[in-house]
């Protein structure tokens, strides 16, 4: 097993380009969870993997992990980001513009369950999700629909900061995220992996 320095090693062995850097800034003075360093370089490396053309990122926050996947998109793709803050969205698309990125990403202020069921079945090949992890059942739903196969589906906070390996919790956002993850890994339509990175990132791809 890798040491606590190793895994921390792992974090920033990959450096944030300042506009990412900024955009972090951004989320701490708002007190916004941001993806890890560790974690978007993950999300840059599945996205740059999987070619992926066509993604949708569920909880834009100030836009540290969208420009961490359009920095692994192939060019000429489009990526789709869904938050219910408008404030939030407002500092993304100042952080997308300043990398010069504003014609890749289309920014959607709303509830994302009520945005989701408006996008088009088989249309995605990356579906990234960084929200309430009481949910990730209803999008995990959502992300059958959308992904073609050979999609990947990411959760963030896989590990819900050590809740899910400790038995003793059983409040209901850990039950649930719990319930979630028996059932992605009973799917036999998915091929699975949680990989220890940030608070774990748990993905899929759609055989």
């Amino acid at each position: 097993m890798p040491s606590l320095q190793s895994l921390e090693f792992a974090e920033g062995f990959i450096g944030e380009p300042e506009v990412i850097l900024d955009a972090r800034a951004a989320g701490e003075d708002r007190g916004v969870d941001t993806v890890t360093p560790g974690t978007g370089a993950a999300l840059r490396f599945i996205a740059a993997a999987s070619g992926a053309q066509t993604v949708v990122e569920v909880g834009t926050g100030t836009g540290v992990g969208t420009l961490w996947l359009l920095n692994g998109m192939t060019e000429g793709g489009l990526l789709t980001s869904i938050d219910s803050d408008v404030e939030l969205q407002n500092a993304a698309k100042a952080a997308v513009a300043a990398a010069g990125r504003s014609g890749s990403a289309r920014l959607i202020a709303g509830r994302a369950l009520e945005v989701l069921p408006r996008l088009t079945d088989n249309g995605y090949d990356l579906m990234v999700v960084n929200a309430d992890p009481s949910e990730y059942g209803l999008f995990l739903s959502q992300a059958l629909r959308l992904l073609r196969p050979g999609g990947i589906v990411v959760f963030n906070h896989g590990f819900l900061s050590g809740r899910i390996a400790d038995a003793s919790q059983r409040d209901d956002t850990t039950l649930a995220l719990r319930e979630m993850q028996q059932a992605l890994r009973d799917n036999t339509a998915l091929t699975p992996a949680l990989l220890p990175v940030g608070d774990g990132l748990l993905a899929a791809v759609v055989n």
